[in-house]
């Protein structure tokens, strides 16, 4: 996920804590982005909490309903999702996009799952994930625990966290490919959503003492995301010369504790659902696991929303995710789905590429979640940074060892949407043309938008029809070795 157009770079003004306020900040035209995305230490033990609490069920009951085995479980400093065959021969690693997290892949990566079952897919929740407070979903009534303020919100950031840039993040998601590929036993893709495409572009050139990351991967998948202009289409701009990014760095080192500088709060503040950063996270997966558990009853939730957000009407829990994810103005476009429509009832009619129940298992978590609760300002610095693709002054300053980009030699699938209006293309092609990738598989559709991909309908998914055969060629160039 990420935001894209006019916002403003500089903090936004803090305000009394309030998840509703009763009254919507009227979201200008954003700037930036949506994309589409612990410490060994106190974040550790929030994560070990948090895989105690919200653990997805266990394979038996995946089986029961005819689902691909799943676990959620800890990698070194992060934790990660796996869908399919522990057993399976190729691995599919996946990044979240700017706040989003290793739910968003969960429906994608059981259809992928059960049309390859010799492939397991694994998706990445970042290492500041860990500080969210989740446990309210395990309850029967989640809303209470988080609208009415009793969930348990850090007192304060590590201060490491203004470090948490693309550096950390690129370490820990080094030792998750290590992880899949079980010392080379196994074939490690790896790709990533919107800004997590960009990670994994990042990971493949990175210099790792001495060693590229590309040759940990047998190939790259790029969804709606990349390098060098990608997201161009849609009006983005990244601020990455020499003085914009020291000027942006010495914001977020003046920072300590919850400094507006050392954790992104624009989603929230724009989109009026509060002043915390993890106040538009908690919204959307309050409204997901509402409409995942009783879809069609009465929404508990629209009557609590700040009135510029309300629908028109009285709305169930299922209509209420549906005006969210689509047919609210006030909403963000980059958090869109082709979906439906709200019925004279209130409730949703599905009528569209994306099932609103897919929607709904997706994000309702309750681990892992859709929602990033806590993005790191430096990590947006360090992606805007390497969106050049080749080592800069900038890059320099920020210590990023983007040192391997013409030497990239492993297969590359690039899917487009229409959110960017064809940029994303040309820059794929472009990577292709500026290094040694052997061959390369471009697939769109542009009726799609920025997050249909992950929650399509299979039989609606150009992704999935197009991915699929892609991922088969590597394992069939693979076992002709």
């Amino acid at each position: 996920m990420r935001f894209a157009g006019n916002r403003a770079h500089h903090p936004v003004p803090a305000r009394p804590f309030a998840l509703a306020s009763g009254r919507a900040a009227t979201p200008g035209p954003a700037r930036r982005k949506l994309a589409h995305r612990k410490r060994v230490g106190a974040a550790a033990a929030l994560a070990a909490l948090a895989l105690s609490l919200g653990a997805p069920p266990a394979d038996a009951s995946a089986a029961r309903h005819g689902r691909p085995r799943e676990s959620y479980v800890a990698v070194d400093a992060v934790h990660v999702l796996k869908v399919g065959r522990p057993t399976a021969r190729q691995v599919v690693v996946l990044v979240p996009g700017m706040y989003g997290a290793a739910g968003d892949f969960r429906v994608l990566a059981r259809d992928l799952a059960r049309r390859l079952p010799d492939t397991q897919v694994w998706s990445v929740d970042r290492r500041e994930q860990s500080l969210a407070d989740l446990s309210g979903f395990q309850g029967a009534d989640p809303a209470s625990y988080y609208l009415d303020g009793r969930y348990r919100r850090p007192p304060h950031m590590p201060a490491e966290a203004r470090n948490w840039g693309l550096a950390t993040t690129l370490g820990d998601l080094r030792a998750v490919v290590r992880s899949a590929s079980d010392r080379g036993r196994r074939r490690v893709v790896l790709g990533g959503h919107s800004w997590g495409a960009t990670t994994a572009l990042a990971y493949a050139a990175w210099d790792f003492d001495g060693r590229p990351g590309y040759r940990d991967l047998s190939g790259l998948m790029l969804i709606d995301g990349g390098v060098h202009g990608a997201f161009a289409g849609e009006g983005w701009e990244p601020r990455n010369s020499p003085d914009q990014v020291r000027a942006r760095l010495a914001a977020i080192d003046s920072e300590t504790g919850e400094g507006k500088s050392v954790i992104d709060g624009y989603l929230s503040q724009a989109l009026g659902l509060g002043d915390r950063p993890e106040s538009a996270a908690i919204w959307y997966q309050l409204i997901a696991w509402y409409a995942d558990r009783a879809p069609h009853a009465p929404s508990v939730l629209a009557a609590r929303l700040p009135e510029p957000l309300r629908p028109p009407r009285p709305v169930t829990n299922a209509g209420l995710l549906g005006w969210f994810m689509q047919a609210s103005p006030r909403t963000a476009p980059a958090l869109s789905v082709h979906s439906g429509s709200l019925t004279d009832t209130g409730d949703w009619r599905d009528n569209g590429m994306t099932p609103l129940r897919r929607v709904a298992a997706a994000q309702a978590g309750p681990t892992p979640a859709g929602f990033e609760w806590y993005w790191p300002q430096r990590l947006s610095l360090d992606l805007d940074a390497v969106d050049p693709y080749t080592d800069t002054e900038s890059t320099r300053i920020l210590g990023l060892r983007l040192w391997h980009t013409r030497e990239l030699d492993i297969p590359l699938y690039a899917f487009e949407t229409g959110l960017d209006k064809g940029t994303q293309g040309t820059a794929a092609h472009w990577l292709t043309a500026n290094s040694r990738i052997p061959g390369a598989t471009y697939a769109a559709d542009p009726t799609m938008s920025h997050l249909d991909p992950l929650f399509a309908a299979p039989t609606h998914n150009e992704l999935t029809r197009t991915l699929v055969p892609f991922l088969r060629s590597l394992r069939t160039v693979a076992d002709s070795r």
